[in-house]
């Protein structure tokens, strides 16, 4: 009887314990959205896409396993814009990204994940609901090639080195 007794116990403070250490900042995509939202500093916005993209990517992961790819497609739109709206941000307090690097350098990494999320969304969903996951697809990638070419404005992108002259023979 006090075996059980403390087995009961144990059980009981192991789900307390549990429920404390629940993430309190698992929050809600709304309230993950509405603080994006509401977010001035473009570094700031930056780095919340994580969280928030987070939270967009499992929505959408959810919404796929119920086969509601209208949602799914909604959810990654969103992302997308979210991703735009991050930028924008950044350029207008932050033009120079090579000097003030900060919020860009984490928002390329935020972007290249998004892009993943979409290919491997784009793995599973019916055929007739690919065509808007390939638009944002391609907004992403466009949104990266953004971000690469403001953090390193002299790197050379698909450029061919030019052909060397050619020799004269006497």
């Amino acid at each position: 009887m006090r075996a059980s007794g403390t087995s009961r116990g144990a059980v009981c403070g192991l789900l307390i314990l549990l429920v404390m250490l629940t993430p309190v900042a698992a929050q809600s995509l709304a309230d993950l959205q509405g603080r994006f939202d509401r977010e001035t500093s473009g570094v700031q916005k930056a780095k919340q896409v994580g969280k928030l993209g987070d939270a967009q990517f499992e929505e959408a992961r959810r919404a796929g396993k119920a086969s509601d790819y209208n949602a799914v497609g909604l959810t990654l739109e969103k992302y997308r814009d979210n991703v735009r709206a991050a930028i924008d941000a950044l350029k207008k307090q932050h033009p120079d990204a090579e000097k003030q690097s900060n919020g860009y350098r984490q928002l390329e990494i935020y972007v290249r994940k998004g892009i993943r999320e979409v290919d491997d969304t784009l793995l599973v969903s019916p055929e007739g609901y690919q065509p808007p996951l390939e638009i944002v697809r391609r907004d992403l990638i466009g949104m990266d090639e953004e971000l690469l070419k403001m953090l390193f404005p002299r790197r050379p992108l698909n450029q061919h080195p030019a052909a060397p002259p050619a020799e004269k023979h006497p």
